[in-house]
């Protein structure tokens, strides 16, 4: 919610409807939406907006799925500003990391040196599936529209690559003109050849979603004969390329067609190290009825189980994402499917919102690998003889690297889960001959690992600790009927003097060290926290709802200091006058 001007705020009417309060369901979308202020600046005297109040992508909830219309969400851009960051972060990069990857040969082994358009990107979300499980429908429900190229039927009809961009007009831009485009993040997909490039292409059309997010539709995952056809380029290299630059992958399943083909298992494998980002979605869950859905969510998980070694269980999402239902979809668990369906959006929702900390992340994570490389490479150098026997010590350091990856791992004292694949490095070291190899340069490492222990930390501590997005339900820690304050007769005399209803009056000599003692985050405290003490002052939760609906006249669901204040003074009339003493608004003269 924004901040009501100055001529609203004294007229907040409790039982109004709109204006933040928790007993409605949805967002006010008439009200403006402040800007939140760009990292890096000093910060006003007046306490900045929080998060909550940003603008989301997705802000309402999907309130039925029998229609396309009914399970659409709205969406509204993000207007988060971290241009200083991503700024800083790429000349970082450029200065003390690239330097360290150019020396060792990493894009040899693991990919290319980032470029600006890849720090600057949006974030990107990676769909993958297996053909007709609803990848392409899916992006069409989200962005509400066609986009060019794209083609939805039972056979596989997605052959291609498609990055679905925002764009001032509908339009194709083919894989080898967006593969040398400067303003877009695909410069290292050249690696891969005409052939790919030619299956790739990127289809821009104006939308709002799309401002702030990129969507990846992948050819539909062969199965069966199928599968032995040959694309013409590593399809499961392509996967990998593009998992190390999405912020979400999601992989698809249809409620019937549920095996995982030798290919689709291969791709998931090169989501190797990605496992924090992935997500599964079982689609058309609708086609079955309660008793075969919950069959069917166990035998996907036992078959997943098989496929993803990690201890950790998966998130899977059950959604049925239809441009138009069909007349055989099961009703059963409509309530089941549309909670769901609202927790993915929410993770679609965070994504811009984290994007900034998410390009530091993965920055951290690149430069510990070139790190750890930089190691090996000029380990291997200093293996290699001098001047006979190069060619058999060669072969004898590749045939034994796992035991110079521990030799490494005790002379640097480098974390094990730091070092790359044994057999996709032995690999990669069969192009190389090891006396071109550079040694050990400590200046190059030193900027390096400057970087990681000094800069990037640095630009972690410019992202302000935001408190966190309140639903509606949650702005008001005592939640009641909505006739509950109808009961209140606020137009009842009593004998506190006007001269209290002034903001003047307000003590905060004894509010404050109260206010402090709560630990406020960014100048603010939530219901979560003030409610414990509120309680203690004996009030009813009905009066301590309304003094919270009075005193919270941002309707952010967090108290100010000055908030707090107020609150604590409407206790005090309650304490001298009853109940009869609130009045049905705050006054004007109670606002700072």
């Amino acid at each position: 919610m924004g901040y009501p001007d100055e001529k609203k705020r004294g007229s907040q009417s409790s039982s109004k409807e709109g204006n933040g309060h928790p007993f409605h369901d949805y967002y006010d979308d008439s009200k403006q939406l402040p800007s939140p202020p760009s990292v890096g600046t000093s910060a006003s005297a007046q306490p900045p907006p929080l998060p909550s109040r940003q603008p989301s992508i997705i802000h309402r909830t999907a309130t039925s799925s029998t229609t396309r219309n009914s399970v659409r969400s709205s969406y509204t851009p993000a207007r988060d500003d971290y241009r200083e960051v991503y700024r800083d972060l790429t000349q970082i990069y450029k200065r003390k990391i690239r330097p360290l990857e150019t020396t060792y040969n990493f894009e040899g082994f693991h990919s290319a040196p980032l470029t600006d358009s890849d720090i600057l990107a949006k974030p990107m979300v990676l769909l993958l599936g297996q053909y007709s499980t609803g990848k392409t429908t899916f992006i069409k429900h989200l962005i509400e529209s066609d986009y060019p190229g794209s083609h939805i039927g039972v056979e596989p009809t997605t052959d291609r690559f498609v990055a679905v961009m925002n764009g001032s007009e509908s339009r194709v831009i083919p894989g080898n003109a967006a593969a040398v485009s400067a303003d877009l993040p695909f410069r290292g997909l050249d690696r891969f050849g005409q052939a790919f490039l030619t299956r790739f292409q990127v289809s821009q059309c104006p939308n709002p979603l799309l401002e702030n997010l990129t969507l990846i539709d992948t050819p539909g995952i062969l199965a069966g004969d199928k599968q032995r056809v040959e694309r013409g380029y590593d399809f499961t290299k392509t996967i990998e390329w593009f998992a190390q630059r999405s912020d979400l992958i999601l992989l698809f399943f249809d409620s019937h067609k549920l095996d995982i083909s030798d290919e689709f298992k291969s791709s998931i494998f090169a989501l190797k190290g990605h496992e924090e980002k992935v997500r599964v979605i079982l689609n058309k869950s609708d086609m079955v009825d309660q008793q075969q859905l919950m069959r069917v969510y166990g035998a996907l998980m036992w078959s997943l189980g098989k496929v993803i070694q990690t201890p950790e269980v998966m998130r899977v999402y059950l959604a049925s994402f239809w441009l138009h239902k069909p007349s055989n979809a099961f009703e059963d668990c409509r309530a089941l499917l549309e909670k769901e369906q609202a927790d993915l959006l929410k993770d679609l929702r965070d994504l811009p919102r984290n994007a900034a900390i998410r390009k530091v992340n993965e920055i951290v994570k690149r430069a510990r690998l070139a790190r750890v490389h930089a190691y090996i490479i000029g380990h291997l150098r200093k293996e290699m003889p001098a001047v006979f026997g190069k060619k058999s010590r060669q072969r004898e350091l590749i045939s034994n690297m796992q035991t110079e990856f521990l030799k490494v791992q005790q002379l640097y004292s480098v974390p094990a889960g730091d070092f790359p694949n044994v057999t996709a490095f032995r690999q990669s070291l069969e192009a190389y001959r090891f006396e071109n190899f550079a040694r050990i340069s400590q200046p190059i490492l030193s900027v390096a690992e400057e970087a990681l222990s000094h800069d990037l930390p640095k630009i972690m501590r410019r992202f302000p600790q935001y408190n966190p997005l309140l639903e509606l339900n949650q702005k008001n820690p005592f939640l009641g009927p909505p006739e509950v304050f109808n009961t209140l007769n606020s137009n009842s005399k009593s004998d506190i003097p006007p001269s209290y209803w002034h903001f003047s009056s307000v003590d905060k000599t004894v509010s404050q060290p109260i206010f402090l003692s709560l630990n406020p985050i960014e100048g603010k405290i939530n219901g979560s926290t003030a409610k414990p003490y509120l309680m203690s002052t004996g009030l009813s939760v009905d009066l301590l709802a309304k003094i919270w609906t009075l005193a919270d006249w941002t309707c952010d669901g967090y108290l100010s200091e000055d908030e707090f204040a107020v609150a604590m003074h409407l206790i005090r009339a309650v304490e001298s006058g009853g109940e009869l003493a609130l009045p049905e608004t705050l006054p004007q003269s109670m606002l700072p």
